[in-house]
């Protein structure tokens, strides 16, 4: 069986978001259950494309709308991953050092008309098309419907929904960049007066997935629009949990940490990194650590952080580190807070992933107020790092974590508010009072299996069922 996952991001290529860590963990794990997966993405200009040698296996122009571009399929030189990438480049579109902008219709369609265009001229084409959220979205529409496809449209095409806030709308004036089809058929490509392609992909996939069984069931109800459209093709939807990489994510290797641990080490190796942290951001050892990482937008519940956090702050039990960037107003408001609270509270405005993975193998608990949580992947982190998570039980958090009052491992609350935010870290200081039952919760959530085996063999099976 031979896969093409496409794909925006893929880590350690380009990384915006939980995307890039799927994109570049199951390929090498559906390797080891000896299925071909490669990777397609676009050729940025960042850290990893100048450091890189590349060799251009496939030249060709591509044709968008009236104008033309000159495109190239390129392959790494040196056997620096597990599976297999070719970048597509499209210089003047693609070639940016941004992965996202605010107008990304044309450049993520001249990717999407590139890979098919490619896929046209191999011997040894794809049993699978696997795509990847909006950016792609319009590959099972033009794979079933253009013309010039015509002989792609027995490969199956499978969408995998990381997140349906983000669906990749553009108007109209564009319509003509897309190959020729019947335009009998353009309401494939329409939902609520514009092109969505999103709504295309979940239209004209074979399967669509989507990242947790619990998030799939929530999107019937909210999914910014696509309610309707997802309830309507519900026979053909699947939700399917990530894994995370166990290979990146292992505290007994991982070469970011100040101390690597195993279960039987994690006081002593946890203890370094806590130690480095609160040294470096001037933090107290001696009181329970929480820490946020992630973006600082409404949709992880930034918005109620900096009230949640000044209320617990002010009892003076606890500190708390804040790792992420987002929407100005909420990264002024959480600097804010450091003025008054020196000694227990720092944040990181920013991302930086050498950092994360020390807060991960040093931090108490992680909070996940998160309003939209497909499945999330900061709490498996945790857990297999041995911190313990807070969430709202929303999305993937709620198929991960059990509150520890249902003999479970972790601290959990049903409605997003100031209130339910500060509740619940105040159990988790109760909890760290507790230190026999914390470190006995500590050691028994690093045992927790989240890697990609079952998920890559799920997908397999999900492959099997429609080859």
């Amino acid at each position: 069986m031979n896969i093409f996952h496409i794909s925006a991001e893929c880590y350690p290529i380009a990384k915006i978001g939980g995307l890039a860590d799927v994109v570049g963990a199951l390929p090498k794990y559906q390797a080891n259950k000896n299925v071909s997966a490669t990777v397609l993405m676009p050729f940025y200009n960042n850290t990893f494309t100048q450091t890189h040698i590349f060799t251009s296996i496939y030249n060709g122009t591509i044709t968008l709308g009236h104008e033309e571009f000159d495109f190239r399929v390129l392959k790494v030189n040196e056997d620096v991953l597990e599976f297999p990438v070719c970048f597509v480049d499209v210089p003047e579109l693609l070639y940016k050092n941004f992965i996202y902008s605010y107008d990304d219709a044309k450049r993520f369609l001249a990717f999407q008309i590139a890979c098919l265009d490619w896929m046209l001229t191999l011997d040894n084409r794809p049993t699978i098309i696997h795509c990847h959220d909006h950016h792609t979205g319009l590959i099972p529409f033009m794979a079933q419907e253009c013309y010039k496809y015509e002989e792609l449209n027995t490969i199956p095409v499978i969408t995998t929904i990381h997140n349906a806030q983000y669906q990749g709308w553009f108007n109209y004036d564009k319509f003509h960049l897309i190959p020729k089809f019947n335009n009998e058929n353009s309401g494939l490509l329409d939902w609520d007066g514009q092109i969505n392609p999103l709504a295309a992909a979940i239209k004209c996939a074979w399967r669509v997935t989507t990242v947790s069984p619990t998030y799939m069931e929530e999107l019937k109800k909210n999914a910014n629009g696509l309610e309707t459209l997802l309830s309507n093709e519900r026979n053909k939807c699947i939700g399917i949990l990530n894994g995370i990489d166990t290979k990146v994510w292992n505290p007994e290797t991982d070469s970011f940490i100040v101390e690597n641990f195993s279960k039987t080490t994690v006081q002593s190796g946890r203890a370094a990194n806590k130690k480095w942290i609160c040294d470096t951001y001037n933090l107290d050892i001696n009181k329970p650590l929480f820490a946020f990482i992630g973006r600082l937008v409404g949709e992880k519940g930034a918005d109620l952080l900096p009230e949640a956090l000044k209320i617990v702050l002010e009892s003076k039990q606890c500190n708390v580190l804040v790792l992420g960037s987002g929407e100005k107003q909420r990264e002024e408001a959480l600097e804010a807070i450091k003025v008054n609270n020196k000694g227990l509270y720092n944040t990181y405005i920013g991302y930086d992933e050498k950092l994360s993975h020390i807060i991960y193998a040093g931090t108490d608990f992680l909070l996940m107020p998160s309003r939209v949580e497909p499945c999330g992947l900061n709490q498996m982190y945790a857990l297999r790092y041995g911190a313990i998570p807070i969430v709202r039980s929303i999305g993937g958090l709620k198929d991960t974590v059990i509150d520890i009052s249902n003999n479970g491992f972790g601290i959990c609350f049903n409605t997003l508010t100031v209130k339910n935010i500060v509740d619940s870290i105040f159990r988790g200081i109760a909890l760290y009072e507790n230190q026999n039952k914390f470190k006995d919760i500590r050691k028994s959530i690093m045992t927790i299996d989240h890697s990609w085996d079952k998920s890559a063999k799920d997908y397999l099976n999900l492959y099997q069922s429609i080859n």
